[in-house]
């Protein structure tokens, strides 16, 4: 497999010199399970819709038919909001699966979502109007979708929404992708009679979590605080390179690449974020980087 990142950015994108070396567009990761030749589309799984969907668009039109599956870990802004600009959606003959989770909130399955940021008070062109052949499909933690040979499986992460983390297999390789995710906490204080009942909860999630990444081999995750901004940030449905290397380490992942980066952070303090990381968590059994935009991982 081979992994390459188009977005790297959470909350709003970024663009500007500063932040060039990392890259300013809102999440969305390209899984290529074929050759590595772009004339194998139908191997082509997108992880996000967030603004890097749009140049990854145009690079997958030089070839048409477009046919290729999105999965979208959660409906907010930063996620979906490249979709409208996905150049396949607009061609006669190309094939997009979109797959991503229900809004209990707007009670909307995820076309319904999808269709709503494509109204005309949001947009000029509707979803009626796409001439693409476009599939959606609602997914639940558990399920699990073929696309060619791979197998894109969900499992449901720590967000203020319902949010999907995906794990994709091909070929004996694996790798997962978080999504936005906020390590489990507390919400008793430890003299409280429930604290011991609700911590263990938590610790059997986080063992779920970790036996259902067991064997991946590549682990991206939400990283968007630091390890001292976190404790403000509690309860914002994101993480920091402390807790990501630990469910690293719970699941035995050699590999963590860190990404969905805060909009304010340029490319300096992003290169000290990546020196901090690797000097307070790195070791010989786990290897931590930071995702740009542009980076291609073999898998």
């Amino acid at each position: 497999m081979r992994l390459v990142f188009w977005g790297t950015r959470g909350s709003i994108a970024a663009p500007g010199a500063n932040t060039a070396g990392f890259g300013g567009n809102t999440t969305c990761l390209e899984v290529d399970t074929g050759s590595g030749e772009r004339a194998a589309l139908n191997d082509h799984i997108i992880l996000d819709a967030g603004t890097g969907i749009r140049a990854l668009g145009l690079a997958l039109a030089k070839s048409r038919p477009v046919r290729c599956a999105v999965f979208i870990t959660h409906t907010h802004w930063d996620h979906i909001q490249g979709l409208p600009f996905f150049v396949p959606l607009f061609v006669p003959g190309s094939r997009v699966a979109i797959h991503g989770p229900f809004d209990p909130v707007g009670l909307k399955d995820i076309r319904g979502v999808l269709e709503g940021q494509m109204a005309y008070p949001y947009f000029p062109v509707s979803s009626a109007e796409l001439k693409a052949d476009i599939s959606y499909q609602t997914l639940s933690e558990g399920q699990s979708v073929r696309v060619g040979e791979a197998t894109v499986s969900a499992i449901l992460m720590n967000h203020p929404v319902i949010s999907l983390g995906y794990k994709v297999q091909c070929g004996g390789k694996a790798l997962f992708f978080t999504g936005d995710h906020e390590d489990y906490a507390n919400i008793y204080k430890p003299d409280d009679p429930l604290h011991e009942e609700y911590q263990g909860l938590i610790e059997e999630r986080r063992q779920a979590l970790a036996d259902f990444l067991r064997g991946v081999d590549v682990l991206v995750a939400d990283a968007m605080y630091t390890d001292a901004e976190l404790p403000a940030k509690t309860g914002w449905g994101h993480s920091c390179p402390a807790a990501c290397a630990r469910l690293a380490r719970l699941a035995g992942i050699p590999r963590l690449i860190l990404t969905h980066f805060d909009p304010t952070r340029d490319d300096e303090a992003l290169l000290r974020f990546e020196q901090d990381a690797r000097a307070a968590h790195q070791g010989p059994d786990l290897a931590i980087e930071l995702a740009r935009e542009g980076l291609a991982v073999e898998i």
